[in-house]
C-alpha cells in the first residue's frame, strides 16, 4: 500500500478563516507507514469533527472499516469524511468530483469540497466471513476471472501499453470457460424511509410507557406476531458465472431513490476469448462495466456459499482477501462524505428529468 496520510482535525472545515482565527485550532497528521495502521488509527481515535484521508481505495477502505468497527460507531459514524484523491486507485472520485483528466485539478477540487463543506450519504457494504471481523466497503466484491486477470497487468510492465491486453490474453490460455461456481441466497430492496426519519424520537411520557409496558403484557401471542409484520422473503440462486460483483450504486448515485439496495450482477460464462480480453481491458479502466448478457439482482442482504476447495481471492474495494463464504449486508446512506456543490447539484438534476 503507498504511504498515504489520514487528517484529524478538531475544527470544522466550514468555518471561515475569520472565525478559524477566533478558534482555538488543533490538527494531527498521520502518516501511515504499513498496511491496517490506518484501521488501527480509526478504531482508538478520540473525539474529532472531520476525518480527511489522502490515499487511493485501499487506505479509504481500511479507514471505514476502522470507524465502523468502533463500539461508539452508531455515533462516529455521523462524523464527515474528505477524501483526497491520491492513490493509483480512486474508484470514488467519479462519484464526489468532477470529471477532470487532471491530477492536480481532482486534488484542488476535493479539498475545496472540504472547505465549502457540502456532503452526500453513500452507501457501505459489510462483509463478514465466518470467523473473520466484518470490513467494510464503499465500492463491493468482485470475485472471478476479470478480476483475476486484471491484478497480473503489472507483471506485463514490459509491454508498455499492450500490458493490459496481454494479462487477459494470457488469462485465456488457461482453461476455458472459466466458470465460477457459488450460491447465493438474497432477500429484496427495502423501502427507503423519508427524509428525517431516523432521527430519534422524543421520549413518550412515563404514563404513556407504563400503559404501552401494560398492553405488551397482556396482549395474546398472536397479537404480538401480527405486530411483528410478514418475515422477510429469501431467495437462493446457483451461479455458473464467469464473474460475480456485489456493489453498491455509490458510482451511480440517486438521492431521491425510493428504495436502497446493493446489486448483485453475475457476467456470464459465455463469453467468447477475444471478448475476454476487450471487455477485460475495458474493465480495468472502468470496473462498472459488464459483458454482454449479464444479470444483476437487487438486494439489501445476502450470503454467498462457495464449494469446499475454492481458492482464489475477492477484490473488496480494490484490496486483496481470501475467497471464501460471506455474508453482505447493504448499510444504506451510513457515511457522510465532502463532495463538490457542483456534482452534488448535476446528482439531483439528473433524478429530477
Amino acid at each position: 500500500m503507498e504511504n498515504t496520510g489520514v487528517w484529524k482535525s478538531t475544527y470544522s472545515a466550514q468555518c471561515t478563516s475569520e472565525e478559524s482565527n477566533r478558534l482555538s485550532q488543533s490538527c494531527r497528521l498521520q502518516r501511515t507507514d504499513y498496511e491496517g495502521q490506518a484501521k488501527k488509527l480509526l478504531e482508538l481515535m478520540e473525539n474529532t469533527d472531520v476525518i480527511i484521508v489522502a490515499g487511493g481505495d485501499g487506505t479509504l477502505q481500511e479507514v471505514i472499516t476502522g470507524v465502523l468497527r468502533r463500539a461508539d460507531e452508531a455515533t462516529f459514524s455521523k462524523i464527515p469524511i474528505g477524501f483526497i484523491p491520491l492513490g493509483q486507485t480512486s474508484s470514488l472520485s467519479h462519484t464526489l468530483f468532477a470529471e477532470s483528466g487532471n491530477k492536480v485539478q481532482r486534488i484542488t477540487d476535493a479539498t475545496l469540497a472540504v472547505v465549502k463543506g457540502e456532503t452526500i450519504p453513500l452507501d457501505v457494504l459489510q462483509i463478514k466471513g465466518e470467523k473473520e471481523q466484518p470490513v467494510f466497503a464503499l465500492t463491493g466484491l468482485r470475485w472471478g476471472s476479470f478480476r483475476d486477470a486484471g491484478v497480473t497487468v503489472s507483471k506485463y510492465w514490459y509491454l508498455g501499453p499492450l500490458k493490459t491486453k496481454a494479462a487477459h490474453f494470457f488469462s485465456t490460455l488457461k482453461e476455458w470457460p472459466q466458470t465460477h461456481q457459488a450460491s447465493i441466497s438474497y432477500t429484496g430492496p427495502t423501502e427507503r424511509p423519508p427524509s428525517g426519519a431516523e432521527e430519534t424520537p422524543p421520549r413518550p411520557s412515563l404514563y404513556r410507557r407504563i400503559l404501552r409496558r401494560l398492553a405488551s403484557y397482556w396482549a395474546q401471542p398472536q397479537d404480538a406476531v401480527s405486530r411483528e409484520g410478514s418475515p422477510e422473503v429469501w431467495k437462493e440462486v446457483q451461479l455458473s458465472t464467469l464473474e460475480l460483483s456485489i456493489t453498491t450504486r455509490n458510482s451511480q448515485l440517486d438521492l431521491t431513490s425510493k428504495e436502497d439496495f446493493m446489486n448483485i450482477c453475475m457476467e456470464p460464462n459465455t463469453v467468447s476469448k477475444g471478448d475476454f480480453i476487450t471487455v477485460g481491458s475495458k474493465k480495468v479502466r472502468d470496473p462498472r462495466l459488464r459483458a454482454d448478457g449479464t444479470e444483476c439482482l437487487r438486494a439489501s442482504r445476502c450470503t454467498l456459499l462457495l464449494p469446499e476447495g475454492t481458492g482464489g481471492s475477492f477484490s473488496i474495494d480494490s484490496e486483496e482477501y481470501e475467497a471464501m463464504p460471506v455474508e453482505v449486508k447493504l448499510l444504506p446512506r451510513k457515511l457522510q462524505f465532502f463532495c463538490d456543490p457542483r456534482k452534488r447539484e448535476e446528482m439531483l438534476q439528473g433524478a429530477a428529468q
